[in-house]
């Protein structure tokens, strides 16, 4: 159920690569979380439609749930903020996420839905260098 959730949350522009996510049973966060960059090119010569960039932020988004109990918008608006990895994110401070996160709704001319705080921020950051150290 959970991965279900995982995949509609996917925008419009994801449809290619989610109809072909749904149809080969990769919908589990487990499985999308290990996709290699081989197995997304593979993907791709199967179905072409597929993005590569697209699978990868699929990746990513799963790999943050996964790993940080991050959700899905939250982490979506991480990858538009520059963070794509865990390692990207351990590296980050909150100051520095608050700022880029400030300049993406101030450039969109958006309000962002997601309610992200300092404090919050400051706890994905401490997850991510223990999840990273323990790579």
């Amino acid at each position: 159920m959970e991965s279900k959730t995982f995949l509609e949350f996917l925008p419009t522009n994801f449809r290619h690569e989610k109809s072909f996510l749904i149809q080969k049973d990769l919908t589990d966060l487990k499985k999308l979380c290990v996709l290699t960059d081989l197995d997304i090119n593979e993907i791709q010569k199967k179905s072409p439609l597929c993005s590569f960039n697209n699978l990868k932020k699929i990746r990513a988004i799963a790999i943050f749930k996964k790993e940080i109990a991050i959700s899905p918008p939250e982490a979506y608006l991480l990858l538009h903020c520059g963070i794509g990895s865990i390692k990207s994110l351990s590296l980050s401070t909150p100051h520095e996420l608050e700022r880029k996160v400030g300049r993406l709704e101030r450039t969109l001319r958006v309000k962002t839905e997601t309610n992200i705080t300092f404090a919050q921020l400051k706890r994905w950051i401490e997850k991510a260098k223990q999840v990273y150290k323990s790579i």
